[in-house]
């Protein structure tokens, strides 16, 4: 039996300001998906967990340093082609952290509130990430607003 191909693993991460904007990373144009937005992350590592991939990953692309107990796990979105590495994309949300973040070389960063979040755009996995962070970031508002005023 012929062994398939090995699933990539990526975390990924919607940095949230407090006026509920989310970071987003245009790519490299040299890149994969040159010049599209997405969520600024990477790679897992050989025995890596996907918390601690995003501390290194975030550390490295955007210098900034966040803690694995600040980011709270919101969706993934899957690609399975025929010939083709499976990815799993775990996006992850974080409202804390220390730095201000800089784009690496050939990268762009850019504050986006929600609403606009759907016009930019992105590689195929981020896209429904992005919808999925839209309806967790309302429900989130929404149960806030309930304690608020309960």
């Amino acid at each position: 039996m012929e062994a398939g191909p090995t699933l990539l693993a990526v975390a990924a991460m919607a940095l949230i300001d407090p006026a509920g904007r989310v970071l987003m990373q245009r790519r490299p144009e040299n890149r994969a998906h040159g010049g599209l937005w997405e969520f600024p992350g990477g790679k897992l590592e050989a025995d890596e967990g996907p918390a601690e991939a995003l501390v290194r990953e975030i550390a490295e692309e955007l210098g900034i340093a966040i803690h694995a107990a600040d980011l709270t796990p919101v969706s993934f979105a899957a690609s399975e082609g025929a010939g083709q590495r499976p990815l799993v994309l775990l996006l992850y949300a974080c409202r804390r952290w220390e730095g201000d973040p800089v784009a690496e070389p050939g990268a762009a960063l850019q504050w986006t509130s929600i609403d606009q979040l759907s016009a930019l755009a992105m590689p195929p996995l981020d896209i429904p990430l992005a919808a999925a962070l839209a309806t967790f970031l309302k429900k989130l508002q929404l149960d806030q607003q309930r304690g608020c005023h309960a």
